[in-house]
C-alpha cells in the first residue's frame, strides 16, 4: 500500500510540474483573480478622459507648454523674416493657428483613442504592468500610432480650415516667398501638425498613467487599487 501511495504522489508531481510548465506558456493577464488587462484599459481610458480633454479647450496646445506645437524648422526662418519686416503680429498668429488646429482636432479624435483602447488586448499584461511609469503608454502608442495617424490626418486636415489655419499659413507663405533672394518654402504643415498632436496625446496619457502609478489616490476604482498594488509590491 505505502508503494501505491508513492507512485502516486510521484506522478501527481510530475503531472503538476508538467501542468505548469504548459501554464507558463500563456500569458498571464490575471493576477489572484485580478484583472491586469482590466485595470491597464481602465487607467489609459482616465489618461483619456481626465488629461487628453484638456488639449480640447482653447489654448489646451498653446498655453501649455508641455505639449504646445512649435514651428517646424522649415518654418523657423519664416517666423524669424516676418518678425524682421515688422510682422509679428502675422507671425504669431500662425504659430496660434496651428495649435488651434490641433486643439480642435483631438476633440474630433478622443472616440478614437478611445476605440483603441477597447479593442487592445494585453497578452503581455503582466509585463506592461511591472514596467516603467509610461509603459502602458508607450503600448498603446507602438500598437496604434499607424492606424491613428490614417485616421487623424483628415482630421487635423479638416481643422486646419474649420479654424481658419489654412488661410493664415496660405497668407503667411505668400508673403515669405516674395522675399527677393530666399528659397521658397512650401511645408505640409498637415502632416507635421498631425504628428505633433498625437505626440502631445500620448504625453498627456502619460501624465495620468504615472499619477495612477505613483499616487494612491489616483485609483480611483477598486479595480485599480488591487492592480497596482501588485505593482506597488514588485
Amino acid at each position: 500500500m505505502k508503494k501505491v501511495i508513492l507512485l502516486v504522489l510521484v506522478f501527481s508531481f510530475f503531472s503538476c510540474a508538467e501542468m505548469q510548465q504548459v501554464m507558463n506558456q500563456f500569458p498571464q493577464t490575471q493576477g489572484f483573480g485580478i484583472d491586469i488587462s482590466g485595470g491597464l484599459k481602465e487607467a489609459l481610458n482616465n489618461g483619456i478622459s481626465k488629461q487628453v480633454t484638456k488639449l480640447t479647450a482653447v489654448d489646451g496646445f498653446y498655453r501649455n507648454e508641455a505639449v504646445k506645437i512649435l514651428l517646424p524648422d522649415e518654418l523657423k526662418k519664416v517666423d524669424a523674416s516676418l518678425r524682421k519686416m515688422g510682422l509679428s503680429s502675422l507671425a504669431d498668429e500662425g504659430l496660434k493657428a496651428i495649435n488651434r488646429a490641433a486643439e480642435d482636432a483631438v476633440k474630433e479624435a478622443t472616440p478614437i483613442f478611445i476605440d483603441a483602447v477597447v479593442n487592445m488586448s494585453f497578452y503581455d499584461a503582466k509585463t506592461i504592468l511591472m514596467g516603467n511609469d509610461n509603459s502602458a503608454t508607450m503600448y498603446l502608442q507602438n500598437s496604434t500610432s499607424t492606424s491613428l495617424y490614417g485616421k487623424f490626418n483628415p482630421v487635423i486636415k479638416n481643422s486646419f480650415t474649420k479654424v481658419g489655419a489654412d488661410k493664415v499659413w496660405t497668407n503667411i507663405i505668400t508673403k515669405y516667398n516674395m522675399i527677393p533672394f530666399v528659397q521658397k518654402v512650401n511645408p505640409d504643415l498637415t502632416d507635421y501638425v498631425t504628428n505633433q498632436a498625437m505626440v502631445g496625446v500620448f504625453k498627456m496619457i502619460a501624465v495620468e498613467e504615472k499619477n495612477i502609478r505613483t499616487n494612491l489616490n489616483a485609483r480611483t476604482s477598486v479595480l485599480l487599487q488591487q492592480v497596482f498594488a501588485m505593482q506597488d509590491k514588485k
